[in-house]
């Protein structure tokens, strides 16, 4: 979509896979983040990645990479804040690196949702096998104009995402796919995610 560019957030310090750089961890033989990046290439204008580490390599992509604003790996919040200076385009949408199988139609769908709702952000739900919701808020699609409420958010300690968006308000766009938004926090989820559906 024209009106949207995609930031890739791989800038987390990836904690419970031991440390490592996750957006560079392979899956199907790619880094984390490049799978994303191809994923997300054909559903917006422009690709950025947030990276804290390893910038180089991450520019090896072809694509421009922002480290966080704010020091100290502050969250996925300010891997977004990163990106909305440098978004020459009406909206942003946030796509965490350790999703490899997020739907291929995610943009549209929430630009749809967003636009239809006139509120400045939009977010994925999933309804689980119990009916309950899951929402999926990392993959956050917002308006360029959130950039100062963003900005103050963090600057005054904020980092939960989804108190920020209910200060906001937020379209909640259902997908039914749950399994599309199956991330890896480890490497035996890593590998899970890559073994064929039994």
């Amino acid at each position: 979509m024209e009106q949207v560019t995609g930031i890739i957030l791989a800038g987390g310090r990836g904690s419970r896979m031991g440390g490592v750089d996750k957006g560079l961890e392979r899956f199907q033989g790619q880094p984390l983040a490049f799978r994303a990046m191809m994923r997300l290439v054909p559903q917006v204008a422009d690709v950025l990645i947030n990276a804290n580490r390893n910038i180089g390599v991450y520019e090896g992509f072809g694509v421009t990479v922002l480290p966080d604003p704010i020091e100290g790996y502050q969250g996925p919040l300010a891997g977004m804040l990163s990106g909305l200076p440098y978004c020459e385009t009406d909206f942003l949408q946030a796509i965490p690196c350790d999703v490899p199988n997020f739907p291929t139609d995610l943009v549209a769908r929430l630009h749809a949702g967003l636009v239809a709702s006139g509120l400045p952000l939009a977010y994925p739900v999933t309804i689980e096998a119990d009916g309950s919701r899951q929402p999926h808020p990392v993959f956050l699609l917002m308006r360029g104009e959130v950039h100062d409420s963003l900005l103050v958010y963090l600057q005054q300690g904020g980092r939960k995402i989804d108190r920020w968006t209910s200060d906001l308000g937020a379209a909640e766009v259902i997908f039914p796919d749950g399994a599309a938004f199956m991330n890896a926090n480890t490497v035996e989820e890593l590998r899970a995610l890559e073994a064929p559906p039994s």
